[in-house]
């Protein structure tokens, strides 16, 4: 990764910082070495297709990341829309089904004609979407943490330029967990491919750290009741590392907390075992002193940005990461930047690329691939970036809080640089 960002021409590392929102599209095309776009000759609205989970597993997600697409549509619609044409965004369940996924993207090709498509959050839906819009020749932009995409296991149609992969998260958070916590880790994970990234990449990091995996339990992400895996926790274990998915996660936390009482070993777990959940829950006070990554801080910190504030205001969401209308509607703001985000590069490309239809699209995607530098703004308010075009993966910032007094309140913050890995693929190699 360091050395693939060394060898970006000059050119590329402007269009880069430029295209993620740095400078307006004016200043874009006013300087030297860039073609200046006519103003779109249209007043149709460039459509975008939400592949959301309003159902299923990942409905409580699905929730939250249409509530956020909308609110990035009015910003970028409040801002000019793009390249002078407001925003549409049309809507799609996807029931977090990857059979159904297929048949999303196809239903946004065929009949909404959309521009692209975007959004996507199970990776098992991923998996089964992906090679659809690749054979529609549709661009695909991804929120989903997954890391089949940098691993080189989708197609160049396909990018994750708003949110961060397991592999550069789990990895810059062993150290962490190595350092303070401990070195004999047990996994619980979800039976499917997110869950499985995590089970491979952090046995790997931690391996590096001195540490060792000793038990790996996957629950399938269906399951209601939790009870019966926990006695597969050996004796020894110094660290609990939990990630788990779906609508029984406050259940998951809940068992947990019955099985061990107040002799648990030390717990870090991925936010995603209690997004949406109030951590002020009954039944959750036994995490209390524990560890959590996540995405983004979701209650407001000391340091909190002015980014973060605007964002916050934008999408509705309270300094405690609940809806402003609902204190008990908790939002899922460890992932849902990612939508926000997105959004906000799409627009960029199309801006940078002088996109005007779907003929267009080979164009936005390379203009996707010319981004380096993303530094935070209002538009990517979760914090500063760097995009590696050749594999289609954002790398940033990750976040480690601890709970206290059911808050989660920032411990650690990584550097970008602790998220770099290798190089697996380039998609810029591909054709179109």
């Amino acid at each position: 990764m360091t050395d693939y960002l060394k060898k970006k021409q000059s050119r590329r590392q402007v269009l880069g910082t430029l295209g993620a929102g740095a400078l307006s599209a004016s200043a874009i095309s006013s300087m030297p070495g860039f073609v200046r776009y006519s103003q779109a000759q249209t007043s149709e609205p460039i459509k975008l297709g939400l592949q959301v989970h309003r159902t299923g597993i990942g409905a409580a997600y699905g929730r939250w990341y249409s509530r956020t697409t909308e609110a990035a549509a009015k910003f970028i619609n409040d801002n000019g829309g793009i390249n002078g044409r407001p925003v549409q965004v049309i809507t799609e369940d996807d029931a977090t089904d990857p059979k159904r996924g297929a048949e999303v993207v196809e239903k946004f090709e065929s009949e909404h004609k959309c521009d692209v498509v975007f959004g996507t959050l199970f990776s098992h839906v991923v998996a089964g979407s992906a090679p659809r819009a690749g054979e529609l020749k549709q661009p695909y932009f991804i929120v989903s943490e997954g890391t089949q995409l940098a691993a080189g296991g989708l197609n160049r149609y396909v990018m994750q330029p708003g949110i961060t992969d397991v592999k550069s998260q789990v990895q810059s958070m062993a150290p962490f967990i190595s350092k303070n916590l401990g070195k004999k880790v047990t996994m619980v994970f979800p039976d499917f491919a997110f869950g499985h990234d995590h089970r491979d990449f952090f046995s790997e990091a931690i391996a590096k750290q001195g540490g060792e995996v000793i038990a790996k339990i996957a629950i399938p992400p269906t399951e209601s009741s939790f009870t019966k895996y926990f006695p597969q926790i050996p004796r020894e274990t110094e660290v609990l590392y939990h990630v788990m998915v779906g609508p029984a996660v406050l259940t998951f936390v809940k068992e947990l907390g019955e099985f061990f009482g107040s002799s648990s070993p030390a717990i870090f777990g991925f936010l995603d075992s209690l997004e949406a959940v109030d951590m002020a829950s009954p039944g959750l006070e036994f995490l209390e002193g524990s560890y959590f990554w996540e995405g983004n801080p979701r209650y407001a910190q000391e340091n909190q940005t002015e980014y973060d504030k605007f964002y916050r205001n934008a999408v509705g969401v309270d300094e405690n990461g609940a809806s402003v209308s609902d204190a008990n509607d908790i939002s899922t703001y460890s992932h849902m930047f990612g939508c926000w985000e997105t959004m906000n590069i799409i627009k960029a490309g199309m801006e940078a690329s002088g996109y005007k239809d779907v003929n267009d699209r080979s164009k936005l995607i390379e203009a996707v691939e010319a981004m380096t530098t993303i530094p935070a703004s209002n538009a990517h308010p979760q914090g500063d970036k760097i995009f590696n075009g050749k594999t289609h993966q954002v790398f940033g910032h990750q976040y480690i809080t601890q709970v206290k007094n059911s808050k989660l309140v920032l411990a650690h913050t990584t550097s970008i640089e602790d998220t770099f890995y290798p190089d697996a693929v380039d998609y810029t190699t591909q054709s179109f």
